[in-house]
């Protein structure tokens, strides 16, 4: 299989109406210590209440954060979920026509999550098809958008939005105007899709519409080819979970694309990100092919983070530069690290940060990094830049430029992220992160560590590391100007 350019990301933004079942997605992380007197049940402690959206909502999120240009249409609420939801799209810079109905909630999933283990999701919903009224609503609003766009995603989740009703006039004049229709489908008659050039489902929905095991490769390739007969789309992105992802598009033969490598979070949403990319890369001018690829890379990047997430555009084209060199995704702007924290503190993990000019990297410093990361989950590097070791060193100092040592330092197992500060403390950057751990070498005291006391008023704790006797730059240097003059 061809590797993918690390430029293959479309530059141009593209103009996306997305139409389907807008929800929220609300977690109540916390935590069960005894069991209720009422009844032999745990009781849930809640510690914290996080909203994001979900479903079509999502979808768009995604393609904002993509960089695309979104308008949204659906139905809300006269709820305060509803509200909540208007708001966060419109923060996002997406565009809406939502239509409000007072006779049917918010589509809310609410996740209860103890010890970063769902224990039980609330639905709140209702799944009755939208009256004819709205219907007709929707339908004007959503025609009045298909010549400012250029293409058009259905979310179809089957809370009652996307009927024939909808669908059939709205694909019609999406048809007429020339634009790709991409579905993320859930109604098992796939005819109800017509229209659409591609559909994205995943196994569990293949399977309920066509009724077979789909035991293998051969059998997913029927399954799929019955389904595009009844569909009529060019083609149909089937996302597999663990196995990857497979585009059937004939007379092409079928690709199958493995999953990307690297610990699975939290799958929840990971369709409307694979919806999203494939589609955004499509509309922008790639092969179908290449935005497969491109949407197989994003799902690897977003089952990483906790519960429903986006893919940024900056993570996604990182990730294309460093397929050959792993090392280089480590490498983050202080905007870029503060986004991976993010994820990083959802999933309950210890943040641990320390910093150094890191000249000339000698096995102090390895041992010295090693014992910082295994004090927690994640260990940050600060790295002086160039023009603070000059400061700090001397006019001769450093001996290697910023981008060597990052780049160095990047490729140590035990550091899990590098980022470069000019100032002459890394003050700012401890107050920004607010790391878990704040790690210095033994030849500092507790009273010396820049930071401390920001980081115990957060709830932290300053750890020394022992230095190591007899390895330091300065000693390096000494000696090989007194072996080599």
């Amino acid at each position: 299989m061809s590797t993918l350019p690390h430029n293959s990301w479309p530059r141009n933004p593209t103009r996306i109406l997305v139409v389907g079942d807008v929800m929220c997605d609300t977690y109540l992380s916390g935590h069960v210590s005894r069991i209720s007197p009422e009844a032999p049940v745990p009781v849930f402690e809640s510690t914290e209440k996080r909203h994001v959206l979900g479903g079509a909502a999502n979808v768009a999120a995604n393609l904002r954060a993509l960089g695309c240009e979104v308008c949204l249409a659906g139905v809300v609420g006269d709820d305060v979920t509803g509200r909540y939801v208007r708001e966060q799209i419109r923060a996002q810079g997406i565009a809406d026509v939502l239509m409000q109905d007072a006779g049917r909630p918010t589509t809310e999933k609410t996740r209860l999550i103890a010890r970063h283990q769902q224990l039980v999701r609330l639905d709140q919903e209702s799944r009755l098809p939208l009256p004819a009224e709205l219907i007709a609503r929707t339908l004007a609003e959503a025609e009045s958008i298909l010549a400012e766009v250029d293409g058009l995603i259905c979310s179809d989740y089957n809370k009652g939005v996307c009927t024939p009703d909808l669908l059939v006039p709205l694909f019609a004049k999406a048809k007429a105007a020339n634009l790709p229709i991409f579905v993320d489908p859930k109604a098992r008659d796939f005819a109800h899709y017509r229209g659409a050039a591609v559909l994205t489902p995943n196994l569990a929905e293949v399977r309920h519409a066509t009724g077979g095991p789909l035991a293998d490769e051969t059998s997913l390739a029927a399954a799929a080819e019955s389904l595009l007969r009844q569909s009529e789309a060019q083609a149909l992105l089937v996302t597999r979970g663990a196995a990857g992802m497979s585009l059937f598009h004939p007379p092409q033969a079928p690709q199958h694309l493995p999953a990307h490598t690297r610990d699975v979070y939290d799958v929840t949403g990971a369709g409307d990100t694979v919806l999203a990319a494939f589609a955004a890369a499509a509309i922008g001018g790639l092969p179908y092919a290449e935005a497969a690829r491109l949407a197989n890379v994003a799902a690897g990047i977003v089952v990483g983070k906790a519960g429903t997430a986006v893919v940024h555009r900056e993570e996604l084209e990182a990730h294309l530069r460093t397929r050959n060199a792993p090392w280089q995704n480590k490498l983050r702007t202080c905007d870029e690290l503060a986004r991976a924290l993010q994820q990083h503190r959802q999933r309950g993990e210890r943040v641990v940060f320390t910093n150094g000019c890191f000249d000339l990297l000698h096995g102090g410093h390895v041992h010295y990094l090693q014992q910082a990361r295994a004090l927690g989950d994640c260990l940050i590097v600060a790295l002086n830049d160039d023009a603070s070791v000059r400061l700090l060193k001397g006019d001769e100092r450093p001996l290697r430029p910023q981008d060597e040592r990052a780049r160095v330092l990047a490729a140590l197992a035990c550091v899990d992220y590098v980022v470069l500060f000019g100032e002459a403390t890394p003050l700012a950057l401890i107050k920004s992160f607010k790391p878990d751990v704040l790690v210095k070498g033994g030849d500092y005291t507790l009273e010396t560590v820049v930071g401390k006391e920001e980081v115990e008023a957060s709830g932290g704790l300053v750890h020394l590391v022992p230095y190591v006797d007899g390895v330091s730059t300065t000693e390096l240097i000494s000696r090989l100007l007194q072996r080599y003059r």
